[in-house]
């Protein structure tokens, strides 16, 4: 235990050198822009897929509202007040695909940056940029069931509950409850592993990027209910910003999700810096 309140020391310390880097100032601003930039295309093609399984966008907000509080909902309703010109084109899907792609680019830089300790940012523009294009369009199928999940869940659940005979009007509801959130963290985990997989020019082993994925993944679904209850109770956006206060408020939320990102990045860094000095060692055997 002693071990590892040390190295957890060490890490904190390292992290906060880390962040003294001018590279990381203005990242999450950048991130947060791209990213609010990026959720109406993404949102775009996600309907396309939830369609598919009868799931139509508000199905997919009252979803997202029992993770994100009913004020970010709402502030999600009010963004998504759009007419859809369907995704019939191609080239407007491949617009979509691109604008949805400059946050993952934005993320891979700092990823790549980071975990080679400041000598590069990856490789050539376009290479990278079709790159992210491919994680977002892994993170569209990845969110799009997600939702699938958890808007059939319950119903298979009841299923399984009947088979294993027991009431599921009495089971279910309590069950589900606790599990939504258990699966709700697992599906956050899956999403930032194969980020943390994806973004990176050269690939690092699951192992090592273990920890910084179980941070990202806590942090984000902490920030995410931490930030639902503050805008819920305290923020008043509307007062300062008008009709400005949903973008506004998504903003400042998808500027702290970025914060847990780069941070998720950076321990899979300071735990791999740490891991020799704090590795179990065989004691040397001593000479007579």
């Amino acid at each position: 235990m002693a071990r590892l309140r040390a190295r957890l020391l060490k890490m904190f310390i390292l992290t906060i050198k880390q962040l003294q880097d001018p590279y990381y100032q203005g990242f999450a601003a950048q991130v947060s822009f791209y990213l609010l930039l990026s959720i109406v295309p993404i949102f775009l093609l996600m309907t396309q897929i939830l369609g598919i399984f009868d799931i139509s966008l508000e199905s997919a907000l009252k979803l997202i509202e029992s993770y994100t509080g009913r004020e970010m909902s709402a502030m999600f309703r009010e963004l998504f007040e759009f007419r859809s010109a369907g995704l019939s084109s191609v080239v407007f899907a491949a617009i979509a695909l691109w604008a949805g792609s400059r946050a993952s680019f934005s993320i891979m830089r700092i990823t790549n940056y980071t975990l080679t300790g400041g000598k590069s940012t990856g490789r050539n523009y376009f290479i990278e940029r079709f790159r992210a294009i491919k994680t977002i369009v892994i993170t569209i199928f990845t969110i799009s069931f997600s939702l699938i999940i958890l808007a059939y869940g319950k119903l298979i659940l009841e299923a399984i509950l009947s088979v294993l005979r027991l009431d599921s009007q009495v089971y279910a509801d309590n069950i589900w409850m606790w599990l939504r959130w258990i699966l709700g963290f697992l599906l956050y985990f899956l999403m930032v592993s194969y980020n943390y997989y994806l973004l990176p020019t050269e690939k690092i082993p699951f192992r090592k990027m273990l920890p910084g994925s179980l941070f990202a993944s806590v942090g984000m679904l902490l920030v995410t209910v931490g930030y639902s209850k503050y805008a819920s109770s305290l923020a008043e956006y509307d007062l300062l910003y008008g009709a400005l206060s949903s973008v506004v408020g998504i903003m400042f939320w998808f500027y702290l999700l970025a914060w847990v990102l780069c941070l998720g990045v950076l321990c899979i860094k300071v735990w791999d810096d740490t891991r020799v000095d704090f590795s179990k060692r065989t004691p040397p055997v001593r000479r007579m």
